[in-house]
């Protein structure tokens, strides 16, 4: 999904800073190390206060913790984003041990609603080159390149439903409903 590639690409973009930190900081190190050593410096000199290097390393740092925190608030936006108009809405009601879904957008006004129930499917059943622990005996078929709501609320406890490689993740509690959109891009199976 669009909102999972900005996410790697913003820890991508961040992962830089730590780098360029850590040279810095090895580099000062070292250079402290080797011309403040006792041999060379055995009368060390007194400095209570160095008023310029402690604005320094007070404004630099929090320059880039600025810096490092302006990115994030567009990729916050649009994960918060709600679709006007979605392709297709499902809602995922959340039990103790399964969830339910629902497609409702395709029922006449005489017809019951798309449900299913999905289980997770028991070790001693999976069959071989299943996944062990995500699958299910009901999958949620998706469109792809196309924009999807999921509505997702509990019935009896608070629950949490994430997909971590389409980036999306909202929490299930009872008596509430969350949503959040999707768009993916490529054709899969994709476990949470």
């Amino acid at each position: 999904t669009p909102m999972m590639q900005g996410i790697i690409d913003l820890h991508h973009d961040i992962s830089v800073f730590p780098i360029i930190i850590l040279i810095f900081v090895s580099r000062m190190l070292v250079r402290a190390l080797w011309h403040f050593r006792y041999q060379r410096n055995q009368l060390p000199e007194r400095m209570v206060h160095g008023t310029t290097i402690e604005i320094i390393w007070t404004l630099f740092p929090s320059a880039i913790l600025m810096f490092i925190a302006i990115p994030p608030f567009a990729l916050l936006y649009s994960m918060d984003e709600v679709l006007v108009d979605p392709a297709i809405t499902i809602k995922a009601i959340g039990h103790q041990w399964y969830w339910t879904y629902e497609y409702s957008d395709y029922n006449r006004s005489d017809e019951q609603s798309l449900t299913f129930d999905s289980y997770m499917i028991p070790e001693d059943d999976s069959e071989l080159g299943q996944s062990r622990l995500p699958e299910v005996d009901n999958r949620v078929v998706v469109p792809a390149k196309t924009h999807s709501r999921i509505i997702i609320t509990s019935a009896d406890v608070l629950h949490s439903r994430a997909v971590p490689s389409l980036g999306v993740k909202c929490d299930a509690v009872p008596g509430r409903s969350n949503q959040t959109s999707i768009f993916i891009e490529r054709e899969g199976v994709y476990y949470g």
